[in-house]
C-alpha cells in the first residue's frame, strides 16, 4: 500500500499529473544508507513504467553496494528554477535487483517493457544497449509525494 501525501496537498500532483511528470523527465536523484550508516546521493537516469520507477545502475558503485546490504531507497525527481516554477515526486521503498548484473542481454521477460522505454526515453534507439556494467533496480515506492508550486500561482491568479 502506498503511503497518502498529508501534507501539501494544494500543491500535490494528481497520479496523471505525476505520471505525466514522470515520464518526461530523465535525471533523478537517489539517496542509501551507506554500511558506517551515512546517507549516500546520486544521479541516474530512469524511467517510469505507470507503477515502478526502473534505474539502470552501475553495478560497481558505492549507490549498488549500499542497495545490496540495504536495500530501502528514496529518489527525488524535480524541475524548475523560479519558486514558482518548482514541481517534483519523492519516491520511497524497497529496491528489488531485476535480472542479471551486470546486464548483458540475457531473456528477461520483466524487462522488456522497462528496456523499451528506457532505450526510447534516454537513447532515442528501440533496443536497450548494454554494455555489461550495468543492471537494473526497480522501485514499487511505499510512499510517495508530490509538489508543482504553479498551482499556488494559478489559485492567486498569477
Amino acid at each position: 500500500m502506498v503511503a497518502t501525501q498529508r501534507r501539501g496537498r494544494r500543491v500535490m500532483m494528481t497520479p496523471a499529473e505525476r505520471d505525466a511528470f514522470l515520464s518526461e523527465q530523465r535525471t533523478c536523484r537517489v539517496a542509501t544508507v551507506s554500511a558506517d550508516g551515512r546517507p549516500h546521493a546520486s544521479v541516474l537516469w530512469f524511467v517510469w513504467d505507470g507503477a515502478s520507477l526502473w534505474l539502470y545502475s552501475i553495478t560497481r558503485s558505492r549507490r549498488w553496494t549500499d542497495l545490496r546490504r540495504d536495500p530501502r531507497l528514496a529518489v527525488v525527481v524535480d524541475a524548475g528554477e523560479e519558486y514558482g516554477e518548482l514541481r517534483g515526486v519523492e519516491l520511497s521503498g524497497t529496491a528489488v535487483f531485476v535480472g542479471e548484473a551486470p546486464r548483458t542481454g540475457a531473456p528477461c521477460p520483466e524487462l522488456v517493457e522497462p528496456e523499451r522505454l528506457f532505450a526510447r526515453k534516454n537513447f532515442d534507439l528501440d533496443a536497450m544497449p548494454h554494455d555489461g556494467r550495468h543492471a537494473w533496480l526497480r522501485l514499487t515506492p511505499d510512499a510517495v509525494a508530490s509538489w508543482d508550486f504553479g498551482k499556488l500561482a494559478a489559485e492567486q491568479g498569477g
